[in-house]
């Protein structure tokens, strides 16, 4: 089975990571993605996360009805702050019957040079690539690379940043998350 791995701190999970997801569950050669929930970025600051469990709640809601995506707190198990190529080292460990691929935007391969072990996992991994609109030049040295597999998915330009802004300015932002996930942000009265 080949699982592509969409990793993210999903603060929090919204419409524009599933419709990339499963556009690239139902329109590549991927079996399964999953949504690896990131509990400390080393690029991002910890404190304007949510706690780790609760952002895989939200994501475990958000994939609860479609069957070729699913949630991952995998990371959690894992020594922090945790790297890419830790944890694709430990899945396939785990799961040696598993193919598992990487999913990016395609403004992340501006800083995938500064990835820890980021040849290796070149060598080593597929690496799916969606489009994003992006300020400055995206072209990099590893659009060329054989690894890299550029899908024409939709472009989706809706982020958690503005999703959380909009809550505490109490905008309604219901359109932009799955229902359940709504809920559970709102009785958990989060962002506010």
């Amino acid at each position: 089975m080949k699982i592509g791995l969409y990793f993210g701190t999903f603060n929090p999970i919204h419409v524009g990571h599933l419709i990339i997801a499963n556009h690239l569950a139902e329109h590549s050669d991927l079996n399964q993605v999953w949504f690896v929930v990131t509990p400390h970025s080393p690029f991002k600051k910890k404190n304007t996360l949510l706690q780790d469990n609760h952002r895989y709640q939200m994501a475990d809601r958000a994939t609860e009805y479609y069957p070729k995506l699913r949630a991952s707190d995998i990371e959690f198990k894992l020594q922090q702050p945790n790297y890419t190529i830790n944890t694709l080292t430990y899945l396939e460990e785990k799961y040696p019957d598993f193919e598992f691929c990487l999913i990016m935007g395609k403004d992340n391969l501006n800083s995938f040079h500064k990835w820890k072990n980021y040849e290796l996992i070149l060598e080593r991994y597929e690496i799916y690539v969606y489009p994003r609109i992006s300020k400055g030049n995206t072209v990099t040295k590893f659009e060329e690379h054989k690894k890299m597999h550029f899908i024409n998915a939709p472009i989706m330009e809706l982020s958690s940043t503005f999703i959380r802004k909009a809550i505490k300015e109490g905008k309604d932002v219901r359109p932009l998350l799955p229902e359940n996930v709504w809920q559970y942000l709102d009785e958990m009265n989060f962002y506010k």
